[in-house]
């Protein structure tokens, strides 16, 4: 006797769509506090950005945990490899070939350039849009998914709150270094400190699972600890952009407190994922969840495919409005609209996954 398919938990295709435009409305409001060689455009419509991306930048981490929620188990390797890696890499190469030639045709790149960063796409990117460093960093995820699955699958409650425990201690180390340069081991020769193992986007994936073990069935505890969490982290993060605004000179100092591995955007992932999954569809079969569905089925696709279309939707709208305070927003929202528009044309061509995800 077959074991019946759990229900489809809509919870998380919403936040799938909502996480796509959140993408788009982040590298929106990035025109208005970036300048060249990375310094920082301190004005007016820089301070709107410090209000308006805090909340977008859980964009990334949650794309990350609703992927490892559904990773595992993983019992046949070579399958697993190739309908993620199918799925991720072939769209990926042709996105970059694609921006490559984009570069060319604009007058961005000379021919021997382009060819060089063709070359160059199995090492990083096959042009500079910086966005698809996210794909290196999945596909890093999905390498390393066969070695994590059997622990995932047989580690009792207590195991996971210690794994969990020493990641949040490393969300905290991009702090400690503005006291404390170099802790547990840290030198310009040792790039692997002590909690080294326990850092970076794993994290998320073994907290999606940890969740959907300990804590996926609703509890009403879930909205007050998400929208807690979800307050407290905004106000961390908003803060310290907006503190350190007026005196940092480049991103890199100034967006501290924007990193995916910090303590506040992990508190502020963590509150939304805990919200969202509890999210219950009466009747599912309605246009606009039809339509959600479509949108959350081709995220992958939009999130290649974007900074194109935004780049473009910039040119047209920048000078319309006077204010970041309108701009970022409506940016964001036209060009998330036509990019959809824009993926869903090209899911009718033949082989089109090849293409969009």
């Amino acid at each position: 006797m077959t074991k019946a398919a759990a229900p489809r938990n809509y919870g998380f295709d919403i936040l799938r769509v909502i996480a796509c435009y959140m993408v788009i409305q982040a590298h929106a409001g990035e025109f208005y506090f970036i300048g060249n060689g990375g310094k920082i455009t301190n004005t007016v419509d820089a301070y709107w950005v410090g209000w308006y991306n805090p909340i977008c930048i859980i964009s990334v981490p949650l794309f990350v945990m609703i992927s490892g929620l559904f990773l595992f188990p993983i019992t046949d390797v070579p399958a697993f490899f190739k309908k993620r890696f199918s799925r991720i890499v072939i769209p990926f190469v042709i996105w970059c070939v694609f921006y490559a030639l984009y570069y060319y045709a604009r007058g961005y790149a000379d021919i021997n350039t382009t060819l060089t960063n063709i070359i160059n796409i199995p090492i990083n990117y096959g042009a500079q849009i910086g966005h698809l460093w996210f794909v290196y960093m999945l596909l890093g995820i999905y390498l390393f998914a066969p070695i994590l699955s059997p622990w995932i699958q047989t580690a009792n409650r207590k195991s996971m709150e210690l794994y969990l425990a020493l990641w949040v201690v490393t969300l905290t180390i991009p702090y400690i270094h503005l006291i404390i340069p170099e802790v547990w081991g840290e030198t310009f020769w040792n790039r692997t400190p002590m909690l080294y193992y326990f850092s970076g986007f794993l994290g998320y994936v073994v907290l999606a699972n940890y969740i959907k073990r300990y804590h996926m069935e609703p509890r009403r505890w879930n909205y007050f600890a998400g929208a807690a969490l979800m307050i407290i982290g905004y106000a961390i993060t908003t803060y310290g952009f907006l503190y350190r605004l007026d005196t940092e000179k480049f991103i890199n100092k100034l967006a501290l407190t924007w990193g995916f591995e910090t303590i506040n955007v992990a508190m502020m992932t963590t509150g939304a994922f805990l919200m969202f999954k509890n999210i219950k569809i009466k009747n599912p079969d309605t246009p606009f969840i039809r339509l959600l569905l479509d949108i959350a089925g081709k995220s992958y696709g939009i999130y290649l495919a974007h900074i194109l279309i935004l780049n473009t939707v910039h040119s047209l709208l920048d000078h319309r409005f006077s204010s970041a305070a309108i701009k970022i927003p409506v940016m964001g929202v036209c060009a998330f609209v036509i990019t959809f528009i824009v993926v869903k044309i090209l899911s009718f061509l033949p082989k089109s996954k090849w293409l969009v995800g």
